[in-house]
């Protein structure tokens, strides 16, 4: 997604916890400002947003994209601690940003445009995978998408989500082995038989992120193969 909007002409902060993957990745990507964050410290989602506004002089878009998922397990044997710390990565931390960002938004009267990172499991049960935290994260996501772009849209602030379907990520890896169980399940649920690929999800991004899409709020886009559609 960062070299997405860096290719689309924008400049961006790229933030997660691991500050050697933001080097190697800004090193290689002209407008990328690579920056240490942890989703669930306020203390650096302030700094993350503070540092927007002093690199760049403004903050038009941001991304949830932190994610966590919990290992397949039945939900009468999950634990609370487990379902917790999903939840406060898949949900909390990504409130959290948002909050910040649209209360510095609203101070300089600035629109702005927040982009939710979902899934395909916000509406449909993961059963046989068995992930009670990871679909009750992303469900809740949606709804607060929803509920953020109601009240800040007066401010001319749109919140919106993008809910994938399977793609190769850090979450999926173990699924995208064509000899894998995962991934014969991958292409039995999707009617396009096959994941996606990591640029069809760009369409979908570079809507959300830029002036084609001023009127759009509230909203899900899904990009998930038909996932969703049966």
């Amino acid at each position: 997604m960062v070299r997405t909007l860096a290719a689309g002409g924008m400049r961006v902060i790229a933030a997660a916890r691991r500050l050697d993957r933001l080097e190697a990745l800004a090193s290689s990507t002209p407008g990328v400002v690579p920056m240490r964050c942890d989703v669930t410290d306020e203390a650096d989602l302030n700094a993350l947003v503070t540092a927007a506004y002093e690199q760049f002089g403004r903050l038009d878009v941001v991304i949830n994209n932190a994610g966590k998922s919990d290992a397949p397990t039945k939900a009468e044997e999950e634990s609370a601690a487990v379902f917790a710390s999903v939840i406060d990565i898949n949900l909390n931390a990504c409130f959290l940003l948002a909050r910040t960002a649209a209360a510095a938004m609203i101070e300089r009267q600035a629109p702005g445009t927040i982009i939710n990172i979902a899934s395909v499991h916000s509406f449909v049960s993961s059963a046989p995978n068995n992930q009670a935290a990871y679909v009750a994260s992303k469900t809740g996501l949606v709804g607060l998408t929803r509920e953020l772009a109601g009240q800040w849209a007066r401010h001319n602030i749109r919140v919106n989500c993008i809910a994938p379907g399977y793609f190769p990520t850090e979450l999926t890896d173990s699924m995208m082995d064509e000899d894998s169980s995962g991934y014969g399940y991958i292409t039995k649920r999707t009617p396009m038989r096959r994941p996606g690929r990591l640029e069809e999800l760009d369409g979908a991004l570079l809507l959300l992120s830029s002036d084609a899409s001023t009127f759009l709020t509230g909203q899900t886009v899904t990009v998930d193969g038909g996932w969703t559609m049966q």
